[in-house]
């Protein structure tokens, strides 16, 4: 599962993609300076494969390019965030 299509829909503030004819997404808001991780949702039927780690990736990496610190508020972001600390830090 290394090549997922993931899009960013700058519209409804969510990276999504579609596999197995099931879509996963994750929700965020733009709050000043911030990215806030809302929700990230991968249907079970298409659980197990890395998708919610790699929708919540676009989601960091699109905040550090636009030099936004990321708040992750969903219980699944905020894991990513300690299994990933060179995420964590501003500029790193």
């Amino acid at each position: 599962m290394n090549d997922i299509a993931i899009r960013h829909d700058a519209s409804r503030h969510r990276f999504e993609t579609e596999v197995d004819g099931h879509s996963g997404f994750v929700e965020y808001a733009i709050e000043g300076d911030v990215m806030a991780i809302n929700h990230t949702v991968v249907p079970e039927a298409i659980g197990g494969r890395g998708i919610a780690g790699k929708l919540v990736q676009a989601a960091v990496d699109f905040a550090r390019a636009q030099r936004l610190q990321v708040d992750p508020r969903c219980e699944y972001a905020e894991a990513w965030m300690r299994r990933h600390p060179e995420y964590a830090a501003p500029g790193a």
